[in-house]
């Protein structure tokens, strides 16, 4: 049986959401050795927005931990404000804008197998 490594803080998010102006994308990415889980700390500057998009294989969970926004769906949309947790269902639609102070949240979603290389069948 392999040993388990100990439990440990990884990072303060609070350090990585601060009001100084940067550019959208992610902050931070979990890399540790081993994981089953994939995350990222993402940061949308006042009014950013990801385009509209799906997730076919995944359920995706967005922590937001500051900031305020909307996600929006083909049939809605609903606000987002610093503590709420959004379930994003495996093949949903959805878009994400940045409210005006800007928007931070977190992906947690199973990690994505590696890529592998195979035979095509019949060679």
């Amino acid at each position: 049986m392999p040993e388990e490594s100990p439990a440990r803080v990884l990072l303060d998010v609070h350090e990585l959401v601060d009001d100084s102006p940067v550019p959208s994308g992610a902050r931070w990415t979990l890399t540790e050795p081993g994981r089953q889980l994939d995350a990222n700390l993402i940061h949308l500057p006042a009014r950013q927005r990801v385009d509209t998009h799906s997730e076919p294989d995944l359920d995706v969970l967005l922590v937001v931990v500051a900031g305020d926004g909307r996600v929006g769906t083909p049939d809605e949309e609903q606000t987002l404000a610093d503590g709420n947790v959004v379930w994003l269902p495996r093949g949903s639609t959805r878009n994400i804008t940045a409210g005006t102070t800007g928007l931070s949240y977190l992906t947690i979603h199973r990690r994505r197998p590696g890529l592998q290389i195979r035979n095509r069948p019949g060679q």
